[in-house]
């Protein structure tokens, strides 16, 4: 079994920050890229940002320059430092793990998500 939790979201006015913690615990051999997604009211979900088990990142052309995306292997946690937040990075906020469980299975699993909303 393996568990993904995420917290940190909240209620932030533009311009501020919020700092996003996902963890993942359970029987795990291996943890391998990690990223956040989003959905937003009526949208799909869209990626926000990854990171490998090497540390190489990616993001989103919308968050670039504002969010940072890091994580600490000996945690297994990744988080999600944002920045200049806008009503527009109002969702809900999923953290997603690509696992090789302890057992050997390898599949990518999700948490329920956290909801960021930005408004005045």
């Amino acid at each position: 079994q393996v568990q993904i939790v995420e917290s940190g979201g909240g209620l932030v006015q533009p311009g501020g920050s919020l700092r996003l913690s996902c963890a993942a615990s359970g029987s795990i051999g291996s943890i391998y890229t990690m990223g956040w997604y989003r959905q937003a009211p009526g949208r799909q979900r869209e990626l926000v940002a990854t990171v490998t088990g090497g540390g190489s990142t990616n993001y989103a052309d919308s968050v670039k320059g504002r969010f940072t995306i890091s994580r600490d292997n000996a945690k297994n946690t990744v988080y999600l430092q944002m920045n200049s937040l806008k009503p527009e990075d109002t969702a809900v906020y999923h953290c997603s793990a690509d696992i090789r469980t302890s057992t050997g299975s390898r599949d990518r699993y999700w948490g329920q998500g956290t909801q960021v909303t930005v408004s005045s």
